[in-house]
């Protein structure tokens, strides 16, 4: 994100000897042999060492410049600090411990010290980085007013796009600058990172490979590489890229905790608990993981508790507000967590970035679909079926607006195409399937289906379906089987005009020729369970008519 040069390491003693010059110039070039390399650990070691021997002039600067490469800002810091105690008129060293504060997370403390940092390029970009985290528009866009067209603050202004998830304009930028110097290799990986970004995932990994033929051990391109594999494949291949990087970034400590939570990822969240909390703010997507960890174990108010403070910023960040605000607007019935599921949604769905996208049209659905517009829902969703159909929880949802919007044939197909037992042992499933089967003039299914979760504490509910639809379908022998069943559980006088509208009703399918005469038995077996008087004389009906026809039923 920032730009800076080495420390300048100017000779204070010119009366040296020139045996100590040439210790001081080997020691130089043994430092830019490790720089070069970015080994700055070993670095770091070969100045402490010569430290002691008073081989190397203004050393503290140099262990401070290899300790922030290294990602140790907190010692890089220190040292700074201690120079500047010493002798605060030293050149760069405000804005360099701005810096160290800035990668610290510490906003406020790094724009307080700029203040009194002299103007330079330097100042002028980590302001217009500051701006940016610390949600100043105003000064954000007075300090984009004051970049200039090189190199560095045309990166600085691509990393403002890369994070305000403007991909495309980071991207022309990039491309820009490598049309200017190919040798700038680096700006690959920015332009991997973008295309990852924009779920082009090849294309990242195919630009990637540029980079990484030159510096095959990088930490940060090896990584964006498994998370490619990890989009394009599945986590096991992920975790075999990244398994080489491993050993090499916990001892460098850069990218130590990006890999470590990557990790976890790639293994399903394996070790969640262990990793993600204490990364919470320092990798910016551990925050979004633990709230999907708190999903995926059904903690809804854990994942809401993690989130409710978020300003939501990129995308993917209102997505997941969005699906904590359903989840628990649906576990306590609230109206207000739904709404701000559903504006939550809206705004990524109408988005011009995300409008055209897959995300985007799943989040226009989900906006519909909370609203009960599922007309709506199966436009957006029908646009990305082709690219969703082995999706669970897609097909899920598409099948449930399939039902609202009466197309059961369609809906039927696509329940059964479910494959998560989770899924399909939850009641909406189940209650969505039965209506499916009995508004296909299959009831029988239906019928199994509740028999199947007799024991449930949503059974009753099922039951209650099943008998009012196959009533309303005029499947009068399972409308009276269940009605029958739901006044035997919970006694009640509905029940028992639903019971017996179904069974005159199958009598009356009967004399038309529509069932089969079997079914009268049936019918007066249960009419001798009722306790209803009137359960006599409709039997006594039944009985006459069947003696009129010369027929035998018991």
């Amino acid at each position: 994100i920032l730009s800076r040069s080495k420390p300048a390491l100017p000779s204070k003693n010119d009366s040296a000897d020139s045996s100590k010059r040439n210790t001081s110039l080997k020691t130089n070039m043994q430092i830019e042999d490790y720089l070069k390399k970015r080994d700055y650990t070993g670095a770091i070691t070969l100045l402490e060492f010569k430290q002691h021997n008073d081989q190397i002039e203004n050393v503290e600067l140099w262990v401070a410049y290899c300790a922030f490469h290294r990602g140790d800002y907190k010692k890089a810091l220190h040292i700074y600090q201690q120079l500047y105690k010493a002798n605060p008129e030293l050149d760069n060293l405000a804005v360099n411990i701005a810096c160290c504060y800035f990668y610290l997370g510490m906003y406020e403390e790094s724009k307080e010290f700029l203040q009194n940092v002299p103007s330079s390029g330097l100042k002028i970009r980590l302001n217009f980085h500051l701006s940016h985290k610390l949600r100043d528009e105003a000064t954000l866009m007075e300090y984009h007013q004051q970049l200039q067209d090189v190199l560095e603050d045309q990166l600085s202004l691509a990393a403002i796009h890369y994070l305000r998830a403007h991909y495309q304009e980071a991207i022309d930028i990039y491309k820009r600058l490598l049309l200017q110097n190919r040798e700038n290799i680096a700006l690959n990986v920015y332009v991997a990172l973008c295309y990852y970004k924009l779920d082009y995932y090849d294309v990242s990994q195919e630009v990637l490979g540029l980079y990484l033929n030159h510096y095959p051990d990088s930490v940060i391109a090896t990584n964006l590489k498994a998370c490619n594999t990890f989009r394009l494949y599945n986590g096991a291949t992920a975790e075999n890229e990244i398994r080489s990087i491993i050993d090499q970034s916990a001892n460098a400590g850069f990218g130590y905790d990006l890999v470590k939570h990557n990790l976890v990822v790639f293994r399903d969240g394996e070790g969640a608990m262990q990793v993600f909390p204490s990364l919470v703010d320092v990798v910016p997507e551990a925050r979004l993981n633990l709230v999907i960890h708190f999903l995926k174990n059904n903690d809804t108010k854990e994942a809401y508790d993690l989130l409710k403070d978020l300003q939501p910023a990129v995308p993917q960040e209102y997505i997941l507000k969005g699906v904590v605000n359903a989840a628990l607007g649906q576990d306590l019935n609230s109206p207000e967590h739904i709404k701000n599921a559903e504006e939550c949604f809206h705004l990524v769905g109408s988005s011009a970035s995300e409008c055209d996208t897959i995300h985007g049209r799943q989040c226009m659905a989900a906006a519909f679909f909370l609203a009960g517009q599922f007309e709506e829902v199966l436009v957006y969703l029908t646009s990305i079926k082709s690219y969703l159909h082995s999706d669970d929880t897609f097909n899920f949802n598409f099948a449930q607006s399939k039902t609202a919007c009466n197309q059961f044939k369609e809906a039927e197909e696509t329940f059964l195409l479910i494959q998560d037992p989770k899924i399909k042992n939850d009641y909406i499933y189940i209650s969505n399937l039965a209506r499916c089967y009995v508004m296909n003039k299959k009831p029988q299914q239906a019928w199994e289906l509740y028999l199947k979760t007799e024991n449930s504490p949503d059974s009753f509910n099922l039951l209650l379906l099943i008998a009012n639809d196959c009533y309303r379908m005029g499947e009068f022998w399972y409308a009276a089987k269940a009605f029958d069943m739901l006044d035997k559980l919970e006694p009640n006088p509905e029940f028992w005009e639903g019971k017996r509208g179904a069974i005159v009703g199958v009598f009356q399918g009967v004399v038309a020729k529509k069932f089969p005469v079997d079914m009268l038995g049936d019918v007066l077996q249960l009419l001798r369970s009722s306790t209803s008087n009137q359960a006599e004389q409709i039997a006594k009906v039944i009985r006459k008519w069947a003696k009129e026809q010369r027929l035998s039923i018991t």
